[in-house]
């Protein structure tokens, strides 16, 4: 069973033009989930909401009440790495939440999401996705490529609970993790997804480069960066569907 979710209504909208689901959605609190099917293998789509705890509860409830096994994570995100154009495709491979730790003298120190910061090693890096996921983005990488106008890249994304409107923390968060783009969902989903012992795969398409004019590009390319993440979800369910 995949479970492929997102979080806004422009990125729902994209993967509901795409996919085979029901016309109406079912109701879980604050998350809408639509059951559908890719081939022979059954999938349901949900619209988390943005943020981290919209996310993980629409994870845990892929999870738990419709059993899904695989998660596919798509959407938008705001650019880090000055060298990835807005449209750019990031196919994630090592992640992290890094708005977690301890604040000290104003400062806040980041660790690992879920363990208590005081005493634990400061977050220097972003965690690796299993090599099975890996792999598998690489090869969704070789299919893309030749597909989209923009560049594909299998690369590194960091989630916090906050939209990047600034070019000083953009450039200080691509030196110290390595990462090449942010959002506000995708660490989440993965804490989850490792409880869980379910393979996850994220597709974030760049909407802005994470800096003083995010607030003006993001309305303009969201729509744009929500298609092409959309486009992406359905080669990466052959490929998938493919291998099982």
């Amino acid at each position: 069973m995949f479970g492929i979710l997102c979080a806004t209504v422009e990125e729902i909208a994209a993967l509901r033009a795409r996919l085979d689901v029901d016309a109406e959605p079912e109701r879980h609190g604050p998350t809408r989930v639509w059951r559908g099917r890719f081939g022979v293998e059954p999938l349901v789509l949900a619209q988390a909401g943005i943020g981290k705890v919209n996310a993980a509860a629409a994870a845990t409830l892929l999870l738990s009440v419709f059993d899904a096994t695989r998660l596919i994570f798509c959407g938008v995100a705001g650019g880090l790495d000055p060298e990835l154009p807005v449209g750019a495709v990031l196919l994630a491979d090592r992640m992290a939440i890094h708005d977690y730790g301890v604040m000290v003298g104003g400062r806040l120190t980041s660790t690992a999401s879920g363990l208590v910061p005081l005493g634990a090693p400061e977050l220097k890096a972003l965690s690796p996705v299993p090599a099975a996921v890996r792999e598998t983005l690489r090869r969704l990488a070789e299919v893309l490529a030749p597909q989209l106008e923009a560049p594909v890249r299998v690369g590194g994304i960091v989630t916090a609970d906050y939209f990047l409107n600034c070019a000083e923390t953009r450039e200080a968060l691509h030196a110290q993790f390595a990462a090449q783009a942010i959002d506000m969902e995708s660490g989440a989903v993965n804490q989850v997804a490792q409880a869980w012992d379910a393979p996850l795969y994220v597709i974030r398409t760049l909407s802005d480069l994470a800096g003083a004019e995010s607030h003006l590009t993001y309305p303009q390319m969201a729509q744009m960066a929500a298609h092409n993440s959309a486009l992406c979800v359905l080669d990466l369910l052959a490929l998938l569907a493919a291998d099982a």
